[in-house]
C-alpha cells in the first residue's frame, strides 16, 4: 500500500510538469494566434524586463524573431527596456544592443511619445507587469501612449498580465485636482482591482485622457487587448504559475506589490520611517533608529487590526541615508490578504507612532509632503489626519469612491 502511494505521488508530480499552465500571459496567447493582430503592420513596443514569456524570454526577442512582425522600435519607461537604469534615473534614446532597434526614451526629456516617435509606426504593443497600485509609474505611460497615438490613428495592443493583487481588491480614494500626477495620472483607487488591459480599456471608454491641453474631447485610440487564459480575479500572483521577473528594483518578489501598497505613501514622509529601502526587504518593514518596536508592536496589536500580523526586527541597511546604521522597528505579514485593508496599515503606524512619541508625529518632522499629497491624489488625507494623528479622522474620506468604483469598474471586466 505504501509502494502504491508512493508511485501515485510520483505520477501526480510528473503529470504535474507537463500539464497546461494555469495562466497564459498575453503574449503567449498573441503567440498562439500567430501574432494576428500585428501581422503586415509596423510595429512598436513600450517593454521593461518584466514583459517575458513563462521560460523568461523577452517579449522583444519575441517579436523581433518572429518572421510575421515587423517590430521597428522600443519604447522605454522608467528603468528601461532592458532594465539597466535605476529607479528615478533619466531614460536616453540609445540603440538596444541585442536587435540593433532604435529605443525611445519615455523618462527624460519627454514622458509622452512624440508624433515624431511614433512617424511609420501601425501599432504601439505595450507589455509590462503591472503591481496594481496607482502610484507605479508604468500605467501612466501606457495612458499617455495611449494619448499620443490617437489623433495619429495608431492601434494600441495591450498584451495583458496578471494583477498581483487579484482582481477583487479595490482600496483608497479618486485623485482629485490639482493632484494629478505621473504617479497619480487618473481619477482611480489607490489600488484599483483590474488587469493592466482591463484599465486600459477603463481609460479609453471613460475619456480618461483628453489629448492636447485645452482639448473638450476625450482622446479615445483604437485600443486592442490581447486577453490572458486561465486567470481569474481571485488569483494572487503565486497563483498563477508564472515565474515573478522583477518590474522594478524594489518589487523583487511576487508578494512584493502588496507592500508596497501598504507602505508606499508613508515612505513619501521621507526622514519619517525606513520601509525597508535599502534593506532586504523593501516595502515590509517600519523603522527608525530612535524607535522600540515592542512597544510600537503593542500599540498596533491594541488596535485589532484583520488580516495583519507583526514581529519585532533589528537591521542596517546597506544604501541610503541610513546605512549601515542600526533600526529598530516591525515586519509586517499579511496573515488573511482577504480581509486585511491594506492600504490602511501605514496609516495605523503613522498614528501608532504619534501616541507613543508625541515629538515624531508624521508630518512634523518631514521637510516636505509634495509627493504624499501626489501619491494620495488629495491634500485632504495629510490636512485631517495631522489634526488629530487617528486614521478614523480619514477613513470615509479614504474609502468614499471603493463602492462607486467598484461598480463602474466591472463594465471593463475581462475575467471573472
Amino acid at each position: 500500500m505504501k509502494r502504491l502511494s508512493l508511485i501515485l505521488l510520483l505520477l501526480i508530480s510528473v503529470l504535474s510538469v507537463y500539464a497546461s499552465p494555469a495562466v497564459k500571459t498575453g503574449i503567449e496567447v498573441l503567440r498562439d494566434r500567430n501574432f494576428d493582430v500585428l501581422q503586415g503592420k509596423r510595429v512598436g513596443l513600450v517593454t521593461n524586463p518584466s514583459g517575458v514569456d513563462r521560460h523568461l524570454k523577452s517579449t522583444i526577442d519575441i517579436l523581433f524573431e518572429a518572421p510575421q512582425v515587423n517590430l521597428v522600435a522600443l519604447f522605454g519607461p522608467e528603468h528601461g527596456v532592458r532594465g539597466d537604469v535605476y529607479a528615478g534615473e533619466k531614460v536616453d534614446n540609445t540603440v538596444d544592443p541585442a536587435t540593433g532597434l532604435p529605443v525611445y526614451s519615455l523618462y527624460g526629456k519627454t514622458r509622452k511619445p512624440t508624433p515624431e516617435m511614433l512617424k511609420g509606426i501601425d501599432v504601439m504593443v505595450y507589455d509590462i507587469q503591472d503591481v496594481g497600485v496607482r502610484s507605479y509609474t508604468f500605467i501612466s505611460t501606457l495612458g499617455l501612449v495611449m494619448e499620443a497615438c490617437a489623433p495619429l490613428d495608431i492601434e494600441v495592443v495591450v498584451l495583458d498580465r496578471p494583477d498581483p493583487l487579484g482582481g477583487n481588491k479595490i482600496e483608497g480614494c479618486y485623485v482629485e485636482q490639482p493632484y494629478n500626477s505621473f504617479v497619480s495620472q487618473y481619477k482611480i483607487p489607490y489600488v484599483y482591482g483590474l488587469t493592466v488591459g482591463e484599465l486600459a480599456r477603463l481609460i479609453n471608454e471613460e475619456g480618461m485622457n483628453r489629448g492636447q491641453k485645452g482639448d473638450q474631447q476625450p482622446a479615445r485610440c483604437r485600443l486592442t487587448v490581447v486577453p490572458m487564459s486561465g486567470w481569474e480575479r481571485s488569483m494572487l500572483y503565486e497563483d498563477t504559475g508564472l515565474p515573478w521577473v522583477l518590474p522594478s528594483p524594489n518589487i523583487p518578489y511576487k508578494d512584493s506589490p502588496m507592500y508596497y501598497a501598504a507602505s508606499g505613501i508613508c515612505g513619501e514622509l521621507y526622514g519619517f520611517m525606513n520601509i525597508g529601502i535599502g534593506y532586504t526587504l523593501p516595502f515590509q518593514v517600519f523603522g527608525a533608529t530612535w524607535l522600540d518596536p515592542d512597544r510600537l508592536k503593542a500599540r498596533l496589536e491594541s488596535y485589532a487590526l484583520e488580516g495583519v500580523s507583526f514581529r519585532t526586527i533589528w537591521y542596517k541597511p546597506f544604501s541610503g541615508s541610513l546605512k549601515g546604521q542600526l533600526v529598530r522597528g516591525l515586519q509586517f505579514f499579511f496573515t488573511d490578504y482577504e480581509k486585511a485593508r491594506i492600504t490602511e496599515v501605514q496609516f495605523r503606524v503613522m498614528q501608532a507612532v504619534a501616541e507613543l512619541y508625541p515629538d515624531k508625529k508624521a508630518f512634523s518632522v518631514v521637510s516636505g509632503y509634495g509627493l504624499f499629497d501626489k501619491v494620495c491624489g488629495t491634500d485632504h488625507i495629510r490636512t485631517e489626519f495631522a489634526k488629530t494623528y487617528k486614521f478614523d479622522s480619514i477613513k470615509d474620506y479614504w474609502r468614499k469612491d471603493e463602492a462607486s468604483f467598484r461598480e463602474l469598474s466591472q463594465k471593463y471586466h475581462i475575467y471573472h
